[in-house]
């Protein structure tokens, strides 16, 4: 199993995830569709040539999506029992068709949960950033974890 147990955190790890992924117009216009978000940002060239960005902008909850869902297979597959919540979630530049994001993920905290025995909770902080390694999109992530099997 590729997730880590409860056990294995440690405040301070720090886990550089491999994978990247260029975002495209297909992501962002198919993402926007599916959550039924019809905001001309993402979605309208020609509106968005009007704007300071010059083009539309990825999505906002695309970008939170690829930047935990990237971070899942070294962090947490098989051994989460939930997500309990997202904190802080700040997008401190625009994501646009044809960048490519890397995801960082830092373990902030890990405690025993006090109504779970059988779990505890880490939090996470996972921080996106460009192929010009500037920062768009952080957020902390708290987790409830399985602990190791007896």
């Amino acid at each position: 199993m590729a997730g880590h147990y409860f056990e294995e955190f440690e405040v301070g790890q720090t886990f550089r995830h491999g994978i990247r992924r260029t975002i495209t117009e297909a992501d962002n216009v198919w993402f926007s569709a599916l959550t039924h978000n019809p905001a001309p940002l993402h979605l309208d060239a020609e509106y968005m040539k009007k704007s300071e960005f010059g083009r539309p902008i990825v999505n906002s909850c695309l970008t939170l999506g690829f930047m935990v869902g990237i971070s899942v297979g070294d962090t947490t597959v098989g051994t989460t029992v939930a997500n309990l919540g997202w904190d802080e979630v700040r997008f401190p530049h625009p994501l646009f068709h044809g960048d490519t994001i890397r995801i960082e993920s830092e373990v902030l905290d890990v405690r025993d949960s006090k109504s779970r025995p059988d779990n505890g909770i880490v939090i996470f902080a996972h921080r996106a950033y460009n192929q010009n390694d500037v920062l768009v999109g952080e957020c902390k992530r708290s987790a409830l974890m399985m602990r190791r099997p007896a």
